[in-house]
């Protein structure tokens, strides 16, 4: 079993309590700029980047790392609002995808400029091009080895 020294400790307090103010201040950006928040936009830009903008919701679940309750409250929430809409699975009537509509690609947009500032403000300007290459690499070795694991 590996053991967790001090510094790798501290390190993982650190990260956690960055990544939590990080998320504050975007959703703070976002309620100023009169946008939803943060988990609006990563329900958006999933089914964006997703095949033909759309998930089944169960995988819609996965990517967001939420359980399938969760994601069909606040699928529910989005359709509302018409940012996506439900389809029904023809394959298994009781499985259901969200599509992404017009309204919910404009928005992911709209979003995404408010976003990618506080990412600038809040975190690209405090990292030189060595640290980003840095922290990809061990960020990403760590992605692999948990991937791997799993």
């Amino acid at each position: 079993m590996t053991q967790l020294d001090s510094a790798q400790n501290s390190l993982w307090k650190i990260f956690l309590t960055v990544h939590t103010r990080l998320i504050d201040r975007v959703e703070q950006d976002f309620k100023q700029a009169g946008l939803p928040s943060f988990e609006w936009y990563d329900v958006l830009i999933a089914l964006k980047q997703a095949p033909d903008q759309e998930l089944r919701l169960s995988e819609l679940a996965e990517e967001l790392l939420v359980n399938r309750t969760n994601v069909t409250r606040l699928a529910d929430r989005l359709e509302k609002a018409g940012l996506i809409q439900r389809k029904v699975c023809k394959d298994d009537r009781r499985g259901a995808f969200a599509v992404l509509t017009k309204a919910g690609l404009e928005m992911q947009q709209k979003m995404w400029t408010v976003y990618s500032q506080s990412i600038a403000q809040y975190f690209g300007r405090h990292l030189t091009q060595k640290d980003t290459v840095a922290f990809t690499k061990t960020l990403t070795s760590i992605l692999t080895a948990l991937d791997e694991e799993s």
